[in-house]
């Protein structure tokens, strides 16, 4: 849950990038970080937490597109899980305390499957910490449009967006759809935080 800095007048909110292994979480928050760091100098570091096989990637930022919050500036601290099972402990740290999700499926036909596993381990994840996914904002991004053989849209809807979130296409390494995803996910979180008012 958002965490209020009131010395810096500041709302710190926790945005996690889930999904299956090699999906493109780590390049939706490369990509936030390479365009933002430029241009916003109150941005953060980039840390990389490395494994064997994985990184776990955190990285905070001001945004430049949200406005304050009764006098309160919003501060997005960006996580990616690693995306193998045998590192979920890691997972369920990196989800404690979260305000919203952004599920990077990989569009890929051979890949659904994956995607379904990775999916239902956020749901445990979550259920866990006494979350309810239908109720925590989520946007599913449905990446790697690029490639030959993907899923069609309506295919990745049916077999992964059963909560009906808000979704988009990307392409991460190009930077299609990555701030679509942030901004709404970012959009549905400010608007918890203002009490649902518009």
């Amino acid at each position: 849950m958002s965490f209020i800095n009131y010395n810096a007048k500041e709302i710190h909110c926790k945005i996690v990038y889930y999904g299956p292994s090699l999906g493109g979480k780590t390049t939706n928050i490369q990509w936030v970080y390479q365009k933002t760091a430029q241009q916003n100098q109150s941005g953060g570091k980039m840390l990389e937490i490395g494994t064997n096989n994985e990184r776990t990637l955190f990285f905070d930022f001001l945004p430049l597109f949200v406005g304050d919050i009764r006098g309160f500036k919003t501060r997005f601290h960006l996580y990616t899980v690693p995306g193998q099972v045998v590192y979920d402990a890691s997972r369920k740290l990196i989800l404690k305390g979260l305000d919203g999700v952004i599920f990077v499926a990989d569009s890929q036909v051979e890949r659904m499957e994956e995607n379904q596993v990775s999916l239902k381990n956020l749901e445990t994840n979550l259920r866990q910490q006494g979350y309810n996914i239908s109720e925590i904002p989520l946007i599913m991004q449905y990446n790697k449009r690029d490639l030959p053989r993907v899923s069609s849209v309506p295919e990745m809807r049916s077999q992964l967006n059963k909560y009906n979130s808000p979704d988009f296409e990307a392409i991460a390494s190009q930077g299609i759809g990555v701030f679509e995803s942030l901004k709404a996910v970012s959009k549905l979180i400010i608007t918890i935080l203002k009490g649902g008012e518009t």
